[in-house]
C-alpha cells in the first residue's frame, strides 16, 4: 500500500554527499551514486540488521555498522533504527546509482527517522517536518482506505504519528 501512496504523494529526501534517503512507514530507501557505466556484477553489496557495506569494483564505498573497525574516511554509525536483514534488497539504476531498501522493524507511523545513521545524515528541521507529515497522512491513508490523502496537506498534531485515535468508540 505505502508504494502506491508514494507514487501518487512524492518523497521526502534528504541530500547526501553521496547521495539521498527517505522513508515511508515500513521501509528506508538509501540512493548512493556510483560510477556511470557500472554494471551490477560490479557490486557487492551487504545488508545486516544495522550494518550497511556497499563496493564498486572492489573500492568501498559505504561501510556503516558493527563491523566497521577503523575510522576511514567513510562514516562507520550505526543506522538510526533496526531492520529486517533479510528483506533488505538493492537494485542498479541506469548504471549510475544503487538504490538500497530496508524494512523497518518498527513500522508505526511516529517511527520517524530523524537521521540515517546514529547521529550523522540527520535530516534538517523542515525535511525532518516533512517526513513526519508524510508518515502521518501515510497513517491516515493505511486507516482509512477509501480516502485518498496523496496530496493532502497536515497541521496541527503530526508529531510521533499524529493523535492516537484508539481510544474512540466507533
Amino acid at each position: 500500500m505505502s508504494v502506491h501512496f508514494e507514487e501518487r504523494s512524492g518523497v521526502v529526501p534528504c541530500r547526501t554527499p553521496w547521495g539521498s534517503w527517505y522513508q515511508t512507514m515500513e521501509e528506508v530507501f538509501v540512493e548512493v551514486n556510483v560510477p556511470p557505466g557500472t554494471a551490477a556484477r560490479d557490486i557487492k553489496c551487504n545488508l545486516e540488521s544495522r550494518h550497511i557495506e556497499l563496493s564498486v569494483k572492489g573500492q568501498q564505498l559505504i561501510k556503516w555498522g558493527a563491523l566497521c573497525k577503523r575510522r576511514t574516511q567513510n562514516p562507520e554509525g550505526k543506522l538510526f533504527g533496526t531492520t529486517v536483514s533479510d528483506e533488505g534488497t538493492w537494485t542498479l539504476e541506469d548504471k549510475k546509482l544503487v538504490r538500497i531498501i530496508l524494512m523497518k522493524t518498527n513500522r508505526e507511523a511516529g517511527n520517524c527517522w530523524l537521521s540515517l545513521l546514529e547521529g550523522e545524515y540527520c535530516a534538517d528541521p523542515w525535511v525532518q517536518d516533512q517526513m513526519q507529515r508524510k508518515l502521518t497522512l501515510e497513517r491516515f491513508q493505511r486507516e482509512n482506505p477509501g480516502f485518498d490523502f496523496s496530496g493532502a496537506e497536515i497541521s496541527g498534531n503530526f508529531a510521533g504519528g499524529g493523535p492516537d485515535f484508539s481510544n474512540l468508540q466507533k
